[in-house]
């Protein structure tokens, strides 16, 4: 990332419309958790858990202490669950007992916790791990409130329909735990929230319910009521004399896989998405797609008739942490010794056996993109 970054940069592709660097997102709102503060080092509006100036207008805000100190994030939680310093997790719209990498390792975790909670809009395979499951509403259509795409627009949620039996709006299971802790939170209301969070986000200030809908939605930063919000960040940059500091190149240093490529593990595999599905197929395996083709292990044809394998032909995969079997499908576009295969599909082809749970310090992310493998014949 930081070498894309630099890319950008000496290319002149930052500070001006149609340029920049955009990560492709998973999902929709990724983007909204973030700003919400949902990462472990950052309060909402991305103002840093550690800035004392910060903490404390949330704490007044708030009425609670908050931590001096950043969280961790998921692989950090599991490291922690692996010293038996994290006992009780609580979670929400994630399915980890199935996308984590090493997800054996992941499931023999979340199996020794003492508590396990789950709120989500399906029984997930962590769902069926829980002690206790909340069934969720669906927020895209059962839900009020504000969902925030890649290019930072904020836009309203409204809700078109009532939840099913007993599923309920994640505001107001979250209000009513509250109440069950002793914390008196009031009536649970979108858009007060949204207000609060105004009040305390410089980033969101200007965006209240009835400008994004005015406007049909809002671009942070948007400090006030006047101001239109930004259709691009680092416009600075261009200005003649230049506003504030000038940004630095990273040196960036190649760091290889800690899974290595070795005679007996010679093949690297690499995981990603395709077009038509989610992570793991929560929201998307059930339905239907002309693009969606079964879950294969998808290797240069060369590689194929090196290995001795044919395209469809069904074969076993290994690597250090297990095995599984899945048919080939010939890729061209792969380059050599490359394999290719999804996560949308655990049920029938459970990829996260074979990678790796070392993870990245600077994303804090997983190894999914590079671990080391063998193919072997069946039979």
């Amino acid at each position: 990332m930081l070498a894309l970054i630099n890319l950008a940069l000496l290319t002149g592709h930052v500070g001006r419309e149609g340029s920049g660097v955009n990560p492709l997102r998973g999902q929709n709102n990724v983007q909204g958790g973030g700003d919400m503060g949902a990462v472990p080092n950052r309060l909402p509006g991305f103002q840093d858990i550690e800035d004392d100036e910060a903490r404390a207008r949330f704490e007044e805000a708030w009425d609670a202490t908050l931590p001096l100190r950043n969280g961790w994030h998921l692989t950090e939680m599991f490291e922690a669950m692996e010293r038996g310093e994290l006992r009780t997790l609580y979670v929400i719209g994630e399915n980890p007992a199935q996308s984590e990498a090493d997800v054996q390792r992941a499931r023999g975790l979340l199996d020794g916790l003492d508590h396990l909670v789950v709120q989500d809009i399906v029984l997930t395979k962590t769902a069926e791990m829980a002690d206790v499951v909340l069934p969720a509403a669906a927020a895209w259509a059962e839900t009020e409130g504000t969902v925030t795409n890649s290019e930072r627009r904020v836009q309203r949620v409204r809700k078109a329909l009532d939840p099913p039996d007993e599923a309920r709006d994640d505001l107001d299971i979250v209000f009513a735990l509250a109440e069950r802790l002793g914390a008196d939170w009031g009536a649970a209301d979108a858009e007060e929230v949204w207000d609060e969070l105004r009040s305390l986000s410089p980033l969101h200030g200007g965006m209240s319910y009835a400008r994004l809908e005015e406007l049909g939605g809002i671009q942070w930063p948007c400090v006030d009521e006047q101001d239109p919000g930004a259709l691009f960040l680092h416009g600075r940059l261009w200005r003649d004399p230049l506003e504030g500091p000038r940004v630095p190149f990273h040196p960036v240093e190649h760091v290889p896989p800690v899974d290595e490529l070795t005679a007996e593990y010679p093949i690297r595999l690499t995981t990603g998405r395709r077009l038509d599905s989610y992570n793991t197929g929560v929201q998307s395996a059930d339905y239907g797609s002309p693009l969606r083709r079964p879950e294969t292990l998808d290797i240069l044809p060369e590689d194929g008739a090196r290995l001795g394998v044919a395209d469809g032909e069904r074969v076993r995969v290994c690597s250090r942490r297990g095995e599984l079997e899945a048919p080939v499908r010939y890729a061209a576009e792969l380059r050599p010794g490359l394999a290719f295969m999804t996560l949308h599909f655990p049920d029938d082809v459970d990829t996260n056996r074979l990678t790796i749970e070392a993870w990245d310090p600077k994303s804090g992310t997983s190894e999914f993109k590079a671990s080391a493998i063998r193919i072997e014949k069946i039979g």
